[in-house]
């Protein structure tokens, strides 16, 4: 998969007219990776190359949240062209992160769910997030407390309420991902999520859920009346 020349600017000339005519939903997603690859590869037709990549990562989102060095290890990409891959996600990020920003999430749930969908339902680890949030429900700061192996990561309770309380929030969004892709508490989901709750019930600070994330989906422990 190396960088290597050969002209396909004709056809990318093409797919750019479509982009700038019909937006987004013009191209397919090996199209979308193709132009961005092509950005850092002028004079390649990296149409194969792009459909290689999905196929290799399993899916547009996998291969796009793939962390740089996963990337490196699993394919001969230059890091411009890794770079050119994430800065997709990164872009993506920072548009849904404006949709929540200074604002109550509580009002703004599916922008908080599409910001949390696009952020971690295809990493390749489990990665437990605290979503501090003021009296007014805004968000003060978005923590990661904890990052293990593919099916576990260890999280201290006593560690969560510590912090919220060196925040001073008011309330907590638990939120985690499930790198099988299926989003389904487990019996240790709901445990932690009570233990949390009990722990700053009498400290005045509410945890008004817990989301978890998967690449099909995502579940609230709140809506399936588990919390």
């Amino acid at each position: 998969m190396a960088d290597l020349p050969t002209d396909g600017t004709g056809h990318r000339d093409r797919l750019r007219q479509r982009l700038l005519d019909g937006g987004h939903e013009a191209l397919h997603e090996h199209e979308l990776v193709e132009y961005l690859l092509g950005l850092a590869i002028p004079r390649r037709d990296t149409k194969p190359l792009a459909k290689r990549l999905i196929n290799e990562f399993g899916s547009y989102g996998a291969l796009l949240s793939a962390p740089a060095d996963e990337l490196r290890r699993k394919t001969k990409l230059s890091d411009r062209s890794i770079a050119a891959l994430m800065i997709a996600k990164a872009s993506a990020l920072r548009l849904l992160q404006s949709e929540i920003a200074g604002r109550p999430v509580l009002a703004n749930w599916q922008a908080l769910l599409d910001y949390l969908h696009a952020d971690m339902a295809h990493e390749p680890v489990e990665r437990v997030r605290v979503l501090h949030l003021d009296a007014k429900n805004v968000l003060i700061r978005d923590q990661l407390v904890a990052e293990g192996t593919i099916d576990q990561a260890a999280i201290h309770v006593r560690e969560i309420i510590r912090k919220a309380i060196d925040l001073h929030v008011s309330a907590m969004i638990l939120v985690h991902n499930h790198p099988s892709g299926d989003p389904s508490p487990s019996q240790a989901d709901i445990r932690l999520t009570r233990e949390v709750a009990e722990a700053g019930r009498p400290l005045g600070i509410a945890v008004h859920d817990h989301i978890i994330v998967g690449a099909s989906g995502h579940n609230s422990l709140r809506s399936m009346g588990l919390l």
